[in-house]
C-alpha cells in the first residue's frame, strides 16, 4: 500500500512522524533528492541545510542523492537500499526535468507498491501531483521552466496541491483554483497531507478557499 506524506516545508518532519506513518524517522534509510536545488534563482539553500540537520539528529540513515546522469537501472539498484525518499524543494521545473531524463517518475511507482515511503516538500510536493501548473501560478512562477511546455508531473496523487500559504494569497489562488481541472489542497508551513492506499488523510488541519 503506498504511503505518502506531502509537506509544505520540510519543517514538519521535527515532528513525531511515527504516528503519521507508523515509522519514525529512525526507522527510515532516506534518499535524499536534491535537484531542485540545483535550478537556476535558487539562491537561498537554508532549507536544504535545515533538512540535512534534521536527519542527521533523527534519521536512520540518509544520504543525497542527484537523479541527474541517472537511468532506471542505476536508481533501481540505488534505492533498493532505501525505505523511503525525501524529494525536496526548490524549483519544481528542474526538479521535473531530473525526473524525467532519469526515469525516476517510473522507478518511484514501481517502490510504492512495496513498503517505501515518499515524502516530498514544496516543489517535491508538486512533482507528484498530476501536473505542476500551480508553479506557473503568479506567486510560485519564479524560477526558469527549462524549456518545459508540457507540465504533466507524476501522478501519483489525484490532486493538485500549493504550497507556503499565507493570507495575503487568497484572492489570487480562489482565481486560480477556479480555472484548473483539478482540486486543490492548500499547505501552510506547520502542515502536510498524508496518502496510505486510496486514502487521503488530514495531518493537520486543511485550509480551504
Amino acid at each position: 500500500m503506498q504511503t505518502l506524506l506531502l509537506l509544505s516545508s520540510s519543517k514538519f518532519i521535527q515532528k513525531d512522524l511515527k504516528p503519521v506513518i507508523g515509522k519514525a524517522l529512525s526507522d527510515l534509510r532516506i534518499a535524499h533528492i536534491i535537484n531542485a536545488s540545483k535550478g537556476k534563482g535558487v539562491s537561498n539553500l537554508a532549507y536544504l541545510e535545515r533538512t540535512k540537520d534534521i536527519f542527521k539528529r533523527n534519521c536512520g540513515y540518509y544520504e543525497d542523492l542527484d537523479l541527474d546522469g541517472k537511468n532506471e537501472d542505476q536508481l533501481r539498484n540505488i534505492l533498493k537500499n532505501f525505505n523511503a525518499v525525501f524529494v525536496n524543494g526548490g524549483s519544481t521545473f528542474y526538479l521535473l526535468k531530473s525526473i524525467r531524463e532519469s526515469g525516476f517518475d517510473k522507478v518511484i511507482k514501481e517502490l510504492l507498491l512495496e513498503d517505501f515511503v515518499y515524502m516530498g516538500a514544496s516543489a517535491g510536493s508538486y512533482v507528484a501531483c498530476p501536473t505542476i501548473e500551480m508553479a506557473t501560478w503568479k506567486h510560485q512562477d519564479k524560477y526558469d521552466h527549462y524549456g518545459l511546455t508540457d507540465f504533466t508531473a507524476m501522478n501519483l496523487v489525484p490532486f493538485l496541491m500549493t504550497v507556503h500559504y499565507i493570507p495575503e494569497l487568497h484572492d489570487l489562488l480562489k482565481v486560480k483554483i477556479s480555472e484548473t481541472n483539478y482540486p486543490v489542497k492548500i499547505l501552510n508551513d506547520e502542515q502536510a497531507l498524508l496518502i496510505k492506499g486510496n486514502k487521503i488523510e488530514k495531518t493537520a488541519t486543511w485550509r480551504r478557499i
